[in-house]
């Protein structure tokens, strides 16, 4: 046990610094949060929906969840049920087999409720299209309020793509 102490104080801390926090960050979350406190109080609960995802967009959500960005300090947190959410973040193209637990979500989240298509998928059906396995965008399933584009989209991306569909609410 000893000697694997000595050796951690001998080699000393391999990791990097932090980079300072982006002030464009910090300047949508900012934003983000007065958008937030004027629709809905103090907080939104988003709901996340993947319907046929590769898990690139779930990476850069946990991402944005992580202590780097820690998009909670701005209002906005993930909840487990649509009943609870006030907006549905979506990604992949909408496979078949996903389209009716899609549509379940969509009216079980109480009104009045936004939608986001996070990533190209979920924007246009990618790569995927639409085919038998696939309806394609988002859009051809439910009512989308905003799109966030990119494969994935970075955590900022996405909470640019937040504060874009808060302002037009």
């Amino acid at each position: 046990m000893f000697h694997v102490l000595f050796k951690s104080f001998k080699t000393g801390c391999l990791t990097e610094k932090l980079p300072p926090r982006d002030a464009t960050l910090e300047q949508a979350g900012a934003a983000c949060r007065e958008e937030i406190a004027r629709l809905f109080g103090k907080s939104m609960a988003v709901r996340m929906v993947d319907v046929g995802s590769c898990n690139g967009c779930e990476l850069e959500m946990h991402a944005v969840n992580n202590g780097f960005y820690d998009i909670e300090r701005f209002g906005i947190h993930f909840v487990a049920s649509p009943r609870h959410a006030d907006l549905l973040l979506v990604t992949g193209p909408v496979s078949r087999h996903m389209q009716a637990a899609l549509k379940r979500t969509y009216d079980a989240t109480p009104d009045p409720k936004m939608v986001i298509a996070m990533g190209d998928c979920a924007a246009c059906g990618g790569e995927f299209g639409v085919s038998y396995a696939s309806c394609g965008a988002v859009s051809n399933v439910v009512p989308v309020d905003a799109v966030i584009a990119g494969c994935p989209p970075t955590p900022l991306q996405l909470l640019q793509g937040i504060l874009q569909a808060l302002k037009a609410r």
